[in-house]
């Protein structure tokens, strides 16, 4: 009995941070940003529109959006709110944090805007002032429709650019590109049944080698998900996992061993 009691008042076990994590599409869970902290992701993704008024809203189309799924409640606030609590990071002690924003409206309108608005979070993302780049609790990446050259022109910028398989001989600095993304089905055909062809698992590590070699992240979208492909991107060293189903890859990082440093994430 006095065990029973005791488990019932003991506080909940802590959240360890999965460096691989990606929550893709992260707006569409119950509740966005807490499901994938709670569980432990490092990285989350928020589709963003434009509105007539100004207004940066969560939604992947016009009909998901609400006035008050704001780029800002949802993600920029709380991000601020815990970092300050964790002494400046998403997870104390744990690797950084990334959120990756996919602008669905016309590029250079939207980022006009969202570079104002992450101006005001200056404080808890990491920023590019002059060329030097500072890491913070939160480093923002900017995908979808991304003005690439506005972003290049910048001399202080709050975000990077999500990066494409053309770009993997691209001399663009690190801070700037942190990051490179494709769909899976674009680049492999296998799809996490059988064994993976040899020619197929060599092309991927050879992707992800010179991604690390400019020292950019790798992440694929759209990839089946099943715990085989999982253990492939993995073994690749691919930073970020990108999935829907935030508990069942959870369970399987956990078994898989990544309890914050992940196979293929620097500091």
């Amino acid at each position: 009995m006095l065990a029973l009691l005791l488990a019932a008042v003991a506080p909940p076990p802590a959240v360890v941070p999965l460096a691989n994590a990606h929550a893709h599409n992260d707006y569409a869970h119950k509740r966005p940003l807490f499901d994938a902290l709670g569980r432990g992701f490092t990285s989350v993704e928020a589709d963003v529109v434009l509105t007539e008024t100004g207004e940066l809203l969560v939604g992947h189309e016009r009909r998901e959006l609400r006035p008050e799924r704001t780029l800002e409640k949802l993600y920029l606030a709380p991000l601020r709110k815990r970092a300050r609590a964790n002494k400046g990071a998403v997870y104390t002690g744990g690797p950084p944090f990334y959120l990756l924003i996919d602008v669905k409206t016309d590029g250079k309108k939207t980022y006009a805007a969202l570079d104002k608005l992450l101006a005001k979070y200056a404080d808890v993302l990491s920023e590019a002032r002059g060329g030097k780049f500072t890491r913070r609790a939160v480093t923002a990446v900017i995908s979808g429709n991304c003005p690439r050259e506005v972003i290049r022109a910048q001399k202080v910028r709050y975000a990077g650019i999500d990066g494409r398989p053309g770009d993997l001989a691209s001399t663009d600095p690190a801070h700037l590109m942190p990051m490179i993304s494709a769909s899976w089905g674009s680049q492999f055909a296998w799809r996490g049944e059988g064994a993976m062809p040899d020619e197929q698992r060599k092309k991927l590590r050879d992707f992800v080698a010179k991604a690390h070699k400019q020292g950019r992240l790798v992440r694929f979208w759209a990839t089946p998900e099943k715990a085989a492909l999982w253990r492939e991107l993995r073994a690749a060293k691919v930073d970020l996992i990108n999935t829907d189903k935030l508990d069942e890859l959870k369970a399987f990082l956990l078994k898989e061993g990544d309890g914050g440093t992940g196979p293929g994430r620097r500091p």
